[in-house]
């Protein structure tokens, strides 16, 4: 997306018009199943309704169609809870919510449900690696106490149950300090912790478990071997998209039961 580099430099136009001006770059990475006049009226609708957003955007375009890419190639609506764009200083973050990490989980065909929760101190809660699942037993309508702790795992359509991750305090703190502006009013660990561990334990899961692109390509793969291999005429297979990347919150140790 060369272009879109070149040209995000322009301050004549307001944000909406930088967005405009590149619609077929950024239609060009959304996967199949995201059609682009919709992904692009969402993604108008967002600048529309948030004054600050606008402004920022305006002011830095480039950090705005650095955010519409990754959105786009992550195949999540823009704005939404599966990827908010959010004003931060002088620029515009993308961010992927936690519904986005397991609709794409989702998306995969091979895990028919996910499980993930926060654990609070006053919880009961329960897991050894001998365990299938944790035991978790908080009291919705008593003092939970601080966040001290989550838990995720995938259910495949078999029934059988994914690796657990399990992550506690001091890995959560890991990850916060390494988020730019972790610590500023208008951080999304400031504005909203619960969502953002709910995120992080979900990224934890998805080395166990197939997500969207990975699992397609895979699929098609097999096909495409298969169909080769037979004497019958060979059926040409299109390309999948690139699977996702994994972002900071990927690093660190993994080791599949708990973080420490």
């Amino acid at each position: 997306m060369s272009q879109i580099s070149n040209a995000i430099a322009t301050r004549d136009n307001n944000a909406e018009a930088v967005v405009r001006q590149h619609k077929d770059d950024l239609t060009l990475v959304l996967p199949s199943h995201v059609k682009g006049e919709t992904w692009m009226r969402l993604a108008y609708g967002a600048l529309r309704s948030n004054q600050q957003l606008m402004q920022t955007a305006t002011r830095n375009p480039g950090s705005l169609m650095t955010a519409l890419q990754e959105c786009a190639r992550l195949g999540h609506e823009p704005g939404t809870e599966s990827f908010y764009l959010v004003p931060f200083g002088n620029e515009v973050q993308g961010i992927e919510g936690y519904r986005g990490v397991v609709e794409r989980i989702y998306r995969a065909g091979a895990v028919k449900a996910v499980k993930a929760e926060v654990v609070h101190q006053n919880d009961h809660f329960e897991y050894s690696p001998d365990m299938d699942r944790p035991v978790h037993k908080p009291d919705y309508f008593g003092d939970r106490g601080p966040i001290v702790g989550a838990y995720a795992y995938g259910v495949f359509a078999d029934g059988s149950t994914s690796k657990v991750v399990v992550i506690n305090r001091a890995y959560i703190d890991k990850v916060k300090k390494e988020s730019k502006g972790s610590s500023r009013s208008d951080s999304p660990w400031v504005k909203w912790e619960e969502s953002m561990v709910l995120k992080t334990v979900a990224k934890r899961l998805e080395p166990w478990v197939p997500s969207s692109t990975e699992w397609r390509r895979e699929q098609l793969r097999a096909e495409h071997e298969a169909t080769v291999d037979r004497p019958a005429t060979r059926i040409a297979v299109p390309e999948p998209a690139a699977a996702p990347q994994h972002d900071p919150d990927d690093e660190g140790p993994i080791e599949g039961e708990l973080v420490d």
